[in-house]
């Protein structure tokens, strides 16, 4: 997939068609919604924003600059009737830009968002320098580890080795264990998908249910032998489900 740039903002643009709006989580990158590029660009316009989590002011690191960010891109793109995707942390924003931006937003669809409650990083935060570790907790959000490639292992490794990197990683986690956002969702009015990982550790299938029950338009779908990634770990499972609400939805 090839990168464009604007501005300031560097980001994935394919297909036509309906709006496809993708958000990653917090050691995401646009390479994990490969599989969702490849099933939908065909039927509509799938666009993802690299999210300045590793470059945004260190002051400013948390969900409200992330938000501000994703505002800018959409004003920038002259985006409107999004089908808004987010996985983990990309969820969250996506809730705070939906209560934000109510009449851009068509449809909502979460997988493993944080937003009422994560086990960040397996209960700890990034340890510097220490391969075994990051190994070890990028495994843990999979169901099954070997989806845990030494490709993506080294990627968050050399992230973590970068102080400034994990400066922001720390500060953005944060924000987002302190951001609940359990009042605030009951007024979100578009249709919205959750599709979750029945083995999810770090956002548990409780979350998931404590989600359909707050949110009032829901539609959630469990996902067997699957962790926080669905998209990554089961692709052909979720995409089935998304184009089977997209179908209703758009």
């Amino acid at each position: 997939m090839e990168i464009k740039e604007r501005n300031k903002f560097q980001y994935i643009d394919e297909g036509e068609g309906p709006i496809l709006l993708l958000l990653h989580g917090l050691f995401g990158a646009l390479s994990n919604w490969d599989s969702v590029v490849k099933r939908f660009s065909s039927d509509y316009r799938v666009i993802i924003p690299l999210l300045p989590i590793y470059t945004m002011p260190i002051k400013e690191a948390g969900l409200d600059a992330l938000n501000k960010f994703v505002e800018e891109f959409v004003d920038e793109m002259e985006l409107s009737n999004l089908n808004l995707i987010g996985n983990s942390l990309g969820g969250h924003v996506g809730l705070i830009f939906t209560l934000k931006n109510p009449t851009k937003v068509s449809s909502l669809i979460l997988t493993g968002s944080s937003g009422l409650f994560e086990n960040a990083m397996g209960g700890s935060f990034p340890k510097r320098g220490s391969y075994e570790y990051i190994e070890e907790r990028v495994a843990y959000t999979f169901y099954d580890p070997k989806t845990a490639t030494k490709e993506l292992v080294d990627e968050v490794f050399e992230t973590t080795k970068s102080i400034p990197k994990a400066l922001r990683i720390v500060a953005i986690a944060k924000s987002a264990q302190r951001n609940n956002m359990a009042e605030e969702i009951k007024a979100i009015q578009v249709p919205t998908l959750l599709v979750w990982g029945l083995n999810d550790t770090i956002t548990p299938p409780y979350v998931a249910h404590e989600f359909d029950r707050l949110i009032p338009n829901t539609t959630l779908r469990f996902i067997d032998h699957c962790c926080h990634a669905p998209m990554m770990e089961r692709p052909e499972e979720f995409n089935a489900i998304v184009d089977e609400f997209l179908k209703v939805s758009v």
